[in-house]
């Protein structure tokens, strides 16, 4: 099928409306790989398993928006399925990754996901919340495959199959806010800059900001972009006239850099927090380095991969082992949590002797204490957020990855407090 061409998308309502078209027009077929069978060890096999390899897709964005993250994502992942196999497998098999690229565009996302479903156990990587969003129903009702997406949208939560591996961009925005106002740089009656992209990720991470402005006396300044935005230039012209002490970003490393490096250079003086895909340490090279090193800060559910913590230093010196060339930054952190997670999960099913998506769905529930690089994540409640915790990080570029810890692994009262809305 020839996906139609998309001009122009007005909001997340059209965005939605083509995905679903995109969705039914492509539907896959069931093919040989739905039967259900058992190996000679009389473990139940299905979609994606064979005697010899068990296959996973990989669905990343090597091309668009999060183009230098998503990178990093796919070689960490690449990497943990090359250690599994060196290592005699899982369940006697082989982990095999199918990769293709959306180049975070709606209808490819799509297209690739139908492409792949059919023939493969699961996915270890789904970049971008509205693409993921838009087959949830089709995961949850017919495909019923384990997906771990990179995203962390509250609408993505309530799935047995859709399973998200960190504190929700609400939580994690209230997390950000709650440094601030603990290190007291901001206070109640301050205005505060919200710049986010529209759809699930953006006003997601709003509902946070909102939350904690409500409880914290705040007042939350919008500023809604698009992913194509990447001149941030009139949106620090309106933070700067509506008098905001503080902005917070939920976008792309891309806007990120423009957002702080025109702040910086009119003299608008603020700290700025983001959300866990806001940064990439290519930006310390620009001209927005050293104002992302003054006063920018990050938050995420890993710690950072310049950690001097054992598993981050290893995963590093392997990483660039694997790859000599390759730049440092949490996406790899964040790909290889994913990795082992599915890793642990496909061991634990295979124990109850079945490897079926089914199988795997019911293995994921079944882990309540996974350790991933600083947090204990629970996947007990497909509801619930794995965490709530979050690291606040800060640029460095003397730290490999450009990323140091300023406040370790911890949940805000508030963020405690907030009731997380699953699916929505």
């Amino acid at each position: 099928m020839k996906p139609r061409p998309i001009t122009t998308l007005r909001g997340g309502a059209a965005l939605l409306a083509v995905l679903a078209l995109t969705l039914t027009a492509c539907s896959g077929k069931a093919t040989d790989s739905d039967k259900e069978g058992a190996d000679a060890g009389g473990v139940k096999t299905g979609q994606g398993v064979t005697d010899k390899t068990i296959t996973l897709g990989v669905l990343t964005d090597l091309t668009g928006v999060y183009a230098s993250l998503g990178k990093s994502v796919t070689q960490a992942q690449q990497l943990w399925a090359k250690q599994v196999n060196a290592a005699g497998g899982i369940c006697g098999r082989d982990i095999k990754l199918t990769v293709r690229d959306h180049g975070y565009d709606p209808q490819k996302a799509v297209t690739a996901y139908n492409e792949l479903a059919p023939n493969v156990l699961g996915f270890a990587q789904f970049i971008g919340s509205p693409f993921v969003a838009a087959v949830k129903q089709r995961i949850d009702g017919q495909d019923k495959g384990l997906v771990l997406p990179q995203a962390w949208s509250a609408s993505l939560l309530g799935s047995e199959y859709v399973r998200v591996i960190g504190a929700t961009y609400d939580i994690e925005t209230i997390n950000a806010l709650d440094y601030l106002v603990s290190e007291k740089r901001i206070a109640k009656g301050d205005k505060v800059g919200h710049v986010y992209f529209e759809g699930d990720y953006g006003e997601n991470a709003l509902a946070g900001s909102k939350y904690e402005a409500e409880q914290a006396g705040l007042t939350i300044v919008e500023q809604k972009i698009k992913p194509t935005d990447n001149d941030m230039s009139a949106q620090v012209a309106t933070l700067k006239r509506a008098g905001v002490k503080a902005i917070v970003i939920s976008a792309g490393p891309a806007q990120t850099a423009s957002l702080v490096g025109v702040a910086a250079a009119s003299g608008f003086d603020v700290p700025v927090v983001g959300n866990n895909s806001t940064f990439a340490p290519q930006l310390l090279a620009t001209q927005a380095g050293p104002a992302l090193m003054k006063d920018y800060y990050m938050a995420a559910s890993t710690l950072p991969i310049g950690s001097d913590e054992p598993a981050p230093a290893k995963l590093a010196k392997e990483y660039k082992a694997a790859y000599p060339k390759a730049e440092l930054d949490n996406g790899v952190v964040a790909g290889y949590v994913a990795g082992t997670l599915y890793g642990d999960v496909l061991k634990k099913a295979c124990d109850a002797k079945d490897l079926t998506r089914a199988g795997v769905g019911k293995a994921l529930l079944s882990t309540s204490s996974y350790q991933g690089f600083g947090i204990t994540h629970d996947f007990s409640d497909p509801a619930a957020p794995s965490t709530r915790q979050s690291v606040i990080m800060k640029p460095d570029d003397k730290v490999p990855g450009g990323l140091r810890v300023v406040r370790p692994a911890g949940t805000a009262k508030n963020a405690e407090a907030f009731q997380v809305t699953a699916g929505g």
